[in-house]
């Protein structure tokens, strides 16, 4: 069975958290050496329970928001994470196929094919799914 992690665990955590999250990471161990910097924890289990909840609760801010953490802190997340631009893109070097329908819209929108685009002919398409299976 799991354990119960105490409120002064919990507590303690949020608030290094919103002190030197730029020092913490998804590791434990970089964590609790962070914790024995930082603050004066009395005892060993302690510290380590208090990195392991910090641990935990990063993997959740990068995820989405928290409860119980300034938003000030997950918004800067989000940015840091919306501003991510791959040095590859995704559909470079992919063969995307589209319908005659889908090439129809892009037409009309005046948007060019990338060359990695290629038309399926309308006969091709239906038969498409169920060959799938």
């Amino acid at each position: 069975m799991g354990r119960v992690r105490t409120k002064t665990v919990k507590k303690n955590s949020r608030v290094i958290i919103e002190k030197y999250y730029s020092k913490l990471t998804l590791d434990f161990q970089t964590n609790k050496r962070v914790c024995d910097e930082v603050a004066i924890i009395p005892s060993k289990r302690l510290r380590n329970k208090i990195a392991g909840f910090i641990t935990h609760l990063m993997a959740r801010i990068q995820k989405g928001p928290v409860r119980g953490i300034s938003l000030k802190l997950q918004e800067e997340e989000r940015e840091r994470r919306m501003d991510f631009v791959p040095e590859v893109s995704y559909f470079e070097g992919k063969m995307a196929v589209i319908d005659p329908d889908t090439k129809a819209m892009l037409d009309k929108m005046s948007l060019r094919l990338s060359p990695n685009v290629t038309v399926q002919s309308s006969s091709d398409y239906g038969r498409q799914r169920y060959d799938r299976r």
